[in-house]
């Protein structure tokens, strides 16, 4: 066992980590801690789903009652936007007085704006790492290594909530770190919301071609190429909607130095500005490492 998950059992005296959700995120992380030896639980609505995280031995408990979370030292809702925005009273009244609680919402300041007067225990937290898969197949060991897991605390009354997710971070192989939800929102505009919307423009283009020859001989000619700056824009269109709605403002100004940026482009290709589009390219060559 390695010194970062010593230290998370530590922090826990021996309690289970508890999770709401088996999705992607969800069952990683069961995976994660069950290979680290952490003891977990998880509550799931649907007894289908149940009986395939057993089978896929996603933790050590799965049930659809919520008491199996009573024990649990710290609780990470893996849920959908909409269910962590507005937590229903059967979610509230399921998490145990005991426990830490934290989320996985890829949105921090809405989160942390509906918790804040519900729970003092609650750290908003978003671990940047997943795929396009989703649902209880979805689930893959070592996906948080190396991938950042923000933390936007909000002056918590109980001053150790924030460490012990940290730990389950680190546990996991990932980087923690602290920053302001709303610097958060931000910033992930930039580097994760937008890319989706500007992925799905890419798709509707190409698959909007009306010649059918020169359709049919672009999907065959499409390579990594497409296929890496089409990727995000393949993925579950609900969380794409959830994170629009609740990143609004991030999203639209994001949109807008998008389109500002593309128009550049768009002219110096219409009026043959060669050297002008070449120091565009340089400067985007020139980027790009920052990002990677």
């Amino acid at each position: 066992m390695s010194e970062a998950a010593r230290t998370l059992q530590r922090l826990l005296g021996g309690a289970p980590v508890g999770l709401v959700g088996l999705g992607l995120i969800g069952g990683s992380i069961g995976l994660d801690l069950k290979a680290l030896g952490v003891p977990t639980r998880a509550w799931v609505r649907r007894e289908a789903m149940a009986r395939r995280a057993r089978e896929r031995g996603l933790v050590d408990q799965v049930c659809c009652e919520p008491g199996v979370l009573k024990s649990c030292g710290l609780v990470l809702l893996c849920l959908p936007m909409d269910q962590l925005v507005s937590p229903s009273p059967a979610l509230l009244e399921a998490l145990p007085p005991q426990a830490v609680i934290s989320d996985v919402g890829s949105v921090k300041g809405a989160i942390a704006a509906a918790w804040r007067l519900l729970d003092h225990r609650f750290v908003p937290g978003h671990p940047l790492a997943g795929s396009t898969a989703a649902g209880v197949e979805a689930g893959q060991a070592g996906m948080f290594a190396g991938r950042p897991w923000v933390l936007t605390p909000y002056g918590n009354s109980d001053v150790a909530a924030p460490t012990l997710v940290e730990a389950l971070a680190l546990a996991l192989g990932a980087e923690p770190l602290r920053c302001e939800a709303a610097a958060h929102d931000r910033a992930v505009a930039l580097i994760s919301h937008l890319p989706v919307l500007v992925s799905v423009a890419l798709l509707h283009t190409a698959s909007g071609e009306q010649d059918p020859v020169i359709a049919a001989l672009a999907h065959r000619l499409a390579s990594s190429g497409f296929a890496d700056t089409s990727r995000v824009g393949g993925g579950n269109p609900v969380l794409g909607v959830q994170m629009a709605t609740h990143n609004r403002k991030a999203v639209l100004q994001g949109l807008a130095a998008y389109r500002s940026s593309l128009e550049q482009l768009e002219a110096a290709v219409r009026e043959a500005d060669w050297p002008g589009l070449q120091r565009e390219l340089a400067c985007s060559a020139a980027a790009r490492p920052h990002f990677l």
